[in-house]
């Protein structure tokens, strides 16, 4: 899935399949994470969070499944 670097202090990119909703994030430390049906409207409140690492830890994580990539 391709990336897109995003401005966070904890996220370094972010990419997202509408096909299957899946959200790909990439953390600073290096490690990747892939979150299971996540909606497009969510993922663009992602994009446009003032924060994002707020935003995945109060509106993604709680709510979708997850896997280490």
């Amino acid at each position: 899935m391709r990336r897109r670097p995003v401005n966070s202090s904890s996220i370094k990119a972010v990419g997202y399949d509408g096909s299957t909703r899946a959200l790909e994030l990439e953390y600073v430390n290096g490690s990747v994470y892939q979150y299971f049906d996540v909606p497009q409207p969510t993922y663009a409140g992602l994009l446009a969070a003032p924060s994002i690492g707020s935003y995945v830890n109060t509106e993604i994580k709680p709510y979708h499944d997850f896997t280490e990539v």
